[in-house]
């Protein structure tokens, strides 16, 4: 059977209207665009994504940097959790308008990623995000993520599906168990899905800090890189810390931020001020690497608390006395 041809259009860039770049959350979640957030199991994506809809269902910002001058309408598809026993109790923890938040019913056909009843939904509530939670579950049946051309394809659609209604989109994944650091090859399946979003965030545990994640973009194409934020898992909801410092090399390889180890060093040195006046610097040394702090980072935090080196016949110790003023 012949193969239809199909018929050449060409579009001069005269004739394209230069459009801005619209911000749910700058810089990074964009209006009309697909955003992944992607993490490992349990660290924490969920609980992010259900606090921002709750958020802005009532108009309100998470922080300085989002775009929020009225209520949002909000579509919310999760295939992991229950809405009533799940879903819907941690949107009122968090305060959510759920007048705002719809689900599609999928009660007599699942539903898909390419699924029209995503645009219909979009139509009907006039929505300005919607959530897929997780994507893996909304592949459809027989499609494999795996594949590049049929990931592709898919985030092609929805990313259209995007641009039409200038509607952001969020796709929820969990990392793969694959080796080594690199976040976009611990992704969701094929690289595709990480090449089709125009930003990607990663979610994942602080090292010693069991109640704090970190939020960390991991790719932007539309502006530079955001700051690492961190949030806090309460026992009664969640609190919003905003700018953290730390790397997506310190989330993935459960490394403790230099930021943390700084202020742990910092720690260490007041605590033996208020035992010692000095101490000789090998011992601070070697009580430095017990608990995994660099030489780097604990000269640092001599510097910082202006502490000053004598030498002592033929070793060298460090005043800690000048300590209990800062």
């Amino acid at each position: 059977m012949k193969e239809q041809k199909t018929e050449l259009k060409l579009i001069k860039m005269s004739e394209v209207q230069s459009q801005e770049i619209e911000w749910l959350w700058f810089p990074f979640i964009p209006y009309g665009k697909l955003t992944i957030i992607q993490g490992d199991p349990g660290d924490g994506k969920t609980t992010l994504v259900l606090n921002i809809a709750a958020k802005l269902s009532k108009g309100e910002r998470l922080d300085e940097n989002m775009n929020i001058t009225e209520t949002v309408n909000i579509i919310y598809q999760t295939a992991e959790d229950g809405l009533a026993d799940t879903v819907k109790p941690r949107l009122e923890l968090a305060g959510a308008d759920c007048e705002r938040i719809a689900v599609i019913d999928e009660s007599e056909k699942s539903l898909s990623m390419i699924d029209e009843r995503l645009e219909e939904a979009i139509v009907r509530t006039h929505a300005k995000l919607l959530i897929l939670d997780p994507i893996q579950a909304y592949l459809g049946g027989g499609m494999d993520m795996n594949r590049a051309n049929e990931a592709r394809d898919m985030t092609k659609r929805l990313g259209a599906l995007a641009e039409k209604y200038k509607c952001a989109i969020i796709l929820i994944g969990h990392m793969n168990k694959a080796s080594g650091n690199k976040a976009a090859y611990r992704g969701m399946g094929s690289i595709d899905f990480f090449a089709v979003a125009r930003s990607v965030l990663l979610v994942g545990r602080v090292e010693g800090e069991p109640n704090i994640r970190a939020v960390v973009q991991i790719k932007n194409n539309l502006a530079q890189f955001g700051h690492p934020k961190a949030f806090e898992l309460m026992e009664r909801g969640f609190k919003w810390m905003g700018d953290y410092e730390i790397t997506a090399d310190e989330v993935l390889g459960g490394i403790a931020p230099k930021a943390n180890k700084l202020e742990q060093a910092k720690r260490m040195l007041r605590e033996l001020a208020e035992t010692s006046n000095a101490v000789q610097s090998n011992e601070i040394f070697d009580m430095a690497e017990e608990q995994g702090i660099s030489k780097r980072t604990l000269e640092n935090a001599k510097k910082e608390l202006c502490i000053r080196a004598r030498k002592i016949n033929d070793s060298w110790y460090w005043e800690l006395d000048k300590i209990k003023q800062i």
